[in-house]
């Protein structure tokens, strides 16, 4: 294994040359193109060195070890620095090996110390045998951070595409990363379980649940992707994601972590562990990514011949979810305060009917919820329509913090009072010069069901029936309707 000052002097080198390819990002004075095949046969040679290291490390020879790596750090570092002065030298393509080395190190020395991992050694391998639970960790590190037996912190390398998407989380999508942790803390009880049984970081998890939805449940894409984690129906088929009782389960948080777990897994089997390139198969296809790698799956994402060929949106994607997942790890390090919330979970059983829209309303700001609590509710109840009334009787999913709160406000009072004189408000219908006078139903007719349709919003179209009706109608329970299903409806004369 390498000692503490290797590890030290892997790390400073890998600070200065992640430095040095940041400045070659600046363009610089033209020098001919033969000096760019020099640079790139220095790169070359200094990656082979850096593997003569690690191997010699394995074998023993730790004096020789540090020799050879020397000379290979030295000589990187060297050659990345004259690439930002050399005309149509492609930084990219030192990131790329940059990037291949620290997975030959992660892999290769995964039980020598590392002064900078997100956990301690100990701990971390505590919490591979199960012996130490997520939650026992501080606040900023309570997810295991290893992927496979690999360090996260390492995997994710941080280049230039990564940065700037760090500023951009911190900047004009701060809003929907501190969206996305609430919502995502108060189903945590809910989506983390199949994450930590897969062996998979929870930082991923988050991150990849913050790009897609922002941790709205019910989101759905232009695409038709939808859910929390975003499948399509296809691919939610492949993993299990199907129609229960009408109700479409990539809606389900817990199901749908289960099923991006699984994915996830299959993925990193395919590529290797490479992570970079299992999250771009998540956004782009693994087909697509799978034809552009090839055989050679330690290929880095950022590697020319892959990243060049991606859609931007790919491009995009991939050093955002680490991003989102970098920040979730290490929020104080980056200026960033996540708020702290009490995530307990619990239930009420309702005392008197009431829509998830009317219990918002009766709940106002309790608990500190400045925003209200729509959003959390829908989320744990993902089977319910929000418009809907409940029966008395009915138990709800909700923070355990709620739960005096429902009791002396939602119960008795003015508050739901008001709540069902506001939900049940009728909007009036103008009527167009042609259009006609309502009118009794007659007969009936197909209809196909398109993205945002409720029941509410059809029977308003009709203006001749109601939402239960339909439902009896169609046999429909939970009020629940899938894109493309073929409902009856009445005939409106």
């Amino acid at each position: 294994m390498l000692s503490c000052s290797v590890m030290r002097s892997i790390r400073l080198a890998s600070i200065a040359v992640a430095a040095s390819l940041l400045g070659a990002c600046a363009s610089g004075p033209a020098k001919p193109s033969a000096q760019v095949g020099a640079l790139y046969g220095e790169l070359d040679v200094a990656s082979k060195g850096y593997e003569t290291a690690l191997q010699q490390s394995r074998e023993g020879d730790l004096q020789a070890s540090q020799e050879t790596l020397t000379r290979s750090l030295d000589r990187l570092k060297d050659a990345s620095a004259r690439c930002g002065n050399t005309a149509g030298c492609d930084p990219q393509r030192f990131f790329s090996t940059f990037d291949h080395l620290l997975r030959l190190k992660d892999g290769d020395f995964g039980g020598a110390q590392d002064l900078d991992s997100d956990v301690d050694p100990a701990q971390a391998a505590q919490a591979i045998a199960g012996k130490t639970g997520a939650t026992s960790l501080p606040q900023a590190q309570r997810s295991v951070t290893l992927l496979h037996g690999q360090k996260l912190s390492q995997l994710i390398a941080m280049n230039g595409p990564v940065k700037a998407a760090l500023e951009m989380w911190l900047t004009q999508w701060r809003p929907q990363l501190m969206d996305a942790y609430v919502n995502y803390q108060y189903m945590r009880y809910q989506m983390w379980p199949a994450y930590e049984k897969a062996d998979l970081p929870e930082a991923l998890l988050f991150g990849i649940m913050a790009k897609e939805s922002g941790g709205k449940v019910h989101a759905v894409s232009r695409s038709g992707a939808a859910g929390p984690l975003q499948f399509m129906y296809a691919t939610g088929m492949r993993f299990g994601l199907v129609s229960d009782d009408g109700f479409d389960t990539r809606f389900d948080p817990a199901a749908s972590a289960r099923a991006n777990a699984e994915y996830m897994n299959e993925q990193l089997r395919i590529f290797n562990d490479n992570l970079e390139l299992t999250i771009a198969a998540y956004n782009g296809g693994e087909g697509r990514i799978r034809r552009l790698v090839g055989d050679d799956t330690s290929v880095s994402f950022y590697d020319p011949r892959i990243y060049n060929e991606l859609s931007q949106e790919t491009r995009d994607y991939v050093p955002a979810v680490l991003a989102a997942a970098w920040l979730f790890q290490h929020p104080d390090s980056y200026n960033l305060r996540f708020p702290r919330l009490d995530v307990v979970p619990g239930t009420i059983t309702l005392k008197r009917p009431a829509s998830l829209s009317e219990l918002t309303v009766c709940l106002g700001s309790a608990g500190g919820m400045s925003d209200g609590w729509f959003r959390t509710l829908r989320n744990l109840n993902p089977r319910l329509d929000p418009q809907v009334s409940q029966p008395a009787g009915t138990v709800l999913q909700l923070p355990k913090v709620l739960e005096r709160s429902y009791a002396s406000r939602c119960v008795e009072g003015p508050w739901p009072i008001l709540a069902s004189d506001l939900h049940k408000a009728v909007i009036p219908v103008v009527a167009t010069p042609m259009a006609k006078a309502p009118a009794k139903s007659r007969g009936t007719k197909n209809y196909r069901v398109r993205r945002g349709d409720t029941l509410i919003s059809i029977v308003r179209k009709l203006q001749c029936s109601s939402v239960q009706e339909i439902a009896e109608m169609n046999g429909i329970r939970h009020q629940h309707l899938r894109i493309g299903q073929q409902l009856k409806l009445p005939v409106c004369r």
